[in-house]
């Protein structure tokens, strides 16, 4: 697991081999990262399937409730199979743009 804080934000990308040994990573750590805006980069290479994904929707609520934002970003899933409230995007560039959005709904108070 490779952690990089950003200005506005902290990136987790896997490289791990699998998405098991990632999400185990990653449900030890997530703590340390309360308080952050996260962007979850899952490789690609990674076999994940809906049911790993939806293991994300609790941190998803849980950031929600903490006033960050949690971001998916993996291309080969399709993210009409999950709620709404599970942001999944298919590049970092869009990731961005949903942290920005957000921050502006939660300064409108939405």
């Amino acid at each position: 697991m490779l952690i990089t804080k950003k200005d506005n934000y902290t990136l987790i990308s896997s490289d791990e081999n699998s998405f098991k040994e990632f999400q185990n990573l990653l449900f030890e750590k997530i703590n340390n990262f309360q308080k952050d805006h996260l962007i979850l980069q899952i490789s690609n290479d990674i076999s994940i399937n809906n049911k790993d994904f939806l293991l994300f929707l609790n941190i998803a609520e849980q950031k929600q409730q903490n006033g960050t934002s949690f971001v998916v970003v993996n291309s080969t899933i399709n993210v009409d199979d999950f709620p709404e409230n599970l942001n999944i995007v298919p590049t970092l560039q869009e990731a961005e743009d949903i942290l920005e959005m957000e921050t502006i709904e939660r300064e409108l108070g939405f």
